[in-house]
């Protein structure tokens, strides 16, 4: 680890203030490049004259309206199950900064289309945590696998217990982007 620090830039997280778009923009973005969500997340956006909808503009549309934007069926169902869950109170955004990393997990994970890998990246990238370890990201375990010589992928418990052995609390987020960028990983725009 103190090769990478050494080698790579200081991270910054930087807590962002809109969550429920954040979230909404990452069910839309899950499992397409870069540029292919840009674009969908733009049409989306059209389809409410431009701007970003609120959850009771997104739960009056029906499905085939975001799947003509581009979005899957699932992912419309995702993104109306958020909305619903936001109306009904069920998702709160004015305390969640209140709460802990798994308290916001138990919250977040029951939206559909939410799971464990997309609450970690909301956590460390919009609400800045630095406490937070994606033992499930196949980066992190790629990473890892390669930086400590492990024979095969490192499993999630690997990545725990390495964590832990190397003291990377309360920064795993920060160990976590240092492994990333080992990775010297580009993303396709």
């Amino acid at each position: 680890m103190a090769r990478l620090i050494a080698e790579y830039p200081v991270p910054k997280f930087e807590k962002h203030g809109n969550y429920y778009q954040e979230l909404v923009d990452s069910i839309i973005s899950q499992q397409l490049s870069v540029k292919a969500a840009r674009a969908i997340e733009g049409r989306f956006k059209d389809l409410f004259g431009g701007s970003f909808p609120t959850p009771e503009q997104i739960v009056s549309r029906d499905i085939e309206e975001f799947r003509a934007a581009g979005l899957s069926y699932a992912k419309g169902r995702y993104v109306q199950d958020l909305a619903q869950k936001i109306i009904d109170g069920e998702v709160r955004f004015d305390t969640i900064d209140k709460l802990s990393n798994d308290e916001i997990t138990n919250e977040l994970t029951k939206v559909k289309g939410i799971g464990e890998w997309t609450v970690h990246m909301f956590l460390m990238f919009c609400m800045g945590r630095l406490n937070v370890l994606p033992y499930g990201d196949l980066g992190i375990r790629n990473g890892i696998t390669k930086l400590y010589g492990f024979g095969q992928v490192a499993t999630t418990d690997d990545v725990r217990q390495l964590a832990r052995k190397q003291n990377w609390h309360p920064y795993e987020s920060v160990a976590s982007w240092y492994i990333w960028e080992s990775l010297d990983n580009v993303p396709s725009i």
